[in-house]
This record gives C-alpha cells, structure tokens and sequence, in this order.
C-alpha cells in the first residue's frame, strides 16, 4: 500500500531524474529553475528539526540539524548556481566527545554541467562549539603542567596542575597560522587579581594538522565552550543520480540511520 509520503518520494526521484540528466549536459533551462527550488524546498523539510544519525568510517555521527537554507534566486539557479547554501545543527555526538553547536556556510554553491554533474562550494566556512574540557586536553596534550577552564562568564583561565589552589591566568587566544598562542590580560592570586600588561609574552601551543584542506582561522572563548572557526578553500562531490536518489531514499525512512559511508562510495 503507498501512502502520502511514498508518492511524495517518487514525485521527487521522478523530478531529480530529469533535473539531472538535464545537468549533466548543459546549464539548467529557465524552467527547471522552479523545480530546482522545489527540490530544495523537499530536502528542507526532510532534514530541519530532524535527530539524524549518520554512519561514517570514522565511527557515528548524531545530532539535530537546526537549519538548512539558501536565498534562492531564479535567476542564479537557471544557470544551476544556489548561491550560498547556511547549515547548522546541535546536541552533536561524534567519536564519543560531545559539541554544543555546528554550522556551516556554503559560498558560491553551484551545480556544475558534466557526466556526471558535480557540486561545488567555495568557500566552506565552519564553526564549532567545544565543551570547555577540550581546552583542559589540549593543554594536557601540549602543555602537560597546565590545566585550563572556561568559566560562565567566558573567560579562559589556566592553572597548574599540582597547585590549583594557588591561582590562575586569564588568556586570550590568538592564531598565527598553524600555532594557537595563549596571551595572558591578568592573574589571581589567593582572590585578588591583577590586569596584566598587553606586551606580557603568551604561551605558543603547537596545533596538529587538519584533514581535508581544513584551515583554523579563529579561536575564541564562549560561556563554556571553545569556539573554533575554519576554512576549506574548496568543497566538490560528484553527484550521479544513483548517490542522490539513495540519499533523498535514507531520508525517507524516518527511525533509519543514514550510511554516509556508502553514499560516498556510490557512482
């Protein structure tokens, strides 16, 4: 027996067949531009607002996508161009390490004419929101005698380890490249606290390389949380029908995780 949502699923595979046989040989035609809007529309409404769980090599990843949406103009989608696509999601779980907030902004989003069409994004910029205790790893990690907190009032302190009844130091965090420098502004001491001057030298903590072409660009302190912001230069996926209608087949299914791991391996 179909139902409501079935038929709604096969409008939708219908709809991206000819959407995408039609792309991989020419930008989209002026009346395509309407459905291109209605199929974004479709995978909006499948995804906002939804706890997904999806499956990737590197262990599962949950959360709750919060946005996901785009100015669309017809004009820029008749030439197969969305524009700048924002994504943001919360209560993520990865890996067992646990994030507040996520988001994504997708610049210069387009799909490009070829066999089969490729998406393209340039540039992705990412942020994210790190519990506190992150700042307390890292330390540990390259810093072993420190220890580090961001309070409610989000600012950053370090202490040491062995004496954390001693006192601490506010820092700031400044980026140079691949190192994350730590700049002190003050210190306490047994409950009395000293601004320190702004020439006062800070502490350098070597950063790991990151995957993807990812490039760090900022950090900063948040009630509670590190906030951590990225580039990628360049973002591309072949996009064969196949990977597609499997993708719009996994959202489809409510209660079902998503295998991402088997959608990248499509062609």
């Amino acid at each position: 027996m179909t139902g409501p949502r079935s038929e709604q699923r096969a409008r939708t595979l219908d709809r991206l067949g000819w959407l995408w046989s039609a792309a991989a040989v020419a930008p989209v035609a002026g009346g395509a531009a309407a459905a291109y809007r209605t199929l974004f529309m479709t995978l909006r409404r499948m995804v906002v607002g939804r706890r997904m769980a999806v499956r990737l090599d590197a262990g599962d990843l949950t959360l709750t996508v919060t946005e996901f949406d785009s100015r669309l103009d017809m004009r820029a989608l008749s030439v197969g161009q969305l524009g700048e696509v924002r994504l943001s999601a919360r209560d993520i779980s990865w890996a067992g390490s646990r994030f507040d907030t996520a988001a994504a902004v997708l610049h210069n989003v387009a799909l490009r004419p070829s066999a089969p069409p490729v998406l393209v994004a340039a540039p992705v910029e990412l942020t994210l929101d790190v519990p506190e205790a992150a700042l307390d790893e890292l330390l540990r990690w390259a810093a072993p005698r420190l220890s580090g907190a961001v309070g409610t009032d989000g600012v950053a302190r370090l202490q040491l380890v062995r004496r954390p009844g001693l006192g601490c130091v506010e820092v700031d965090a400044q980026l140079d490249g691949s190192t994350l420098w730590l700049r002190p502004r003050g210190v306490t001491l047994r409950r009395k606290r000293w601004a320190l001057p702004g020439r006062t030298p800070g502490y350098r903590v070597r950063l790991p390389e990151l995957p993807h072409g990812l490039e760090l660009t900022g950090v900063s302190f948040a009630p509670g949380v590190v906030r951590l912001s990225g580039v990628v230069p360049e973002w591309r996926m072949a996009m064969p029908r196949t990977r597609l209608e499997y993708l719009i087949g996994q959202l489809s299914a409510v209660g079902r995780p998503l295998n991402l791991t088997r959608i990248v391996k499509l062609r």
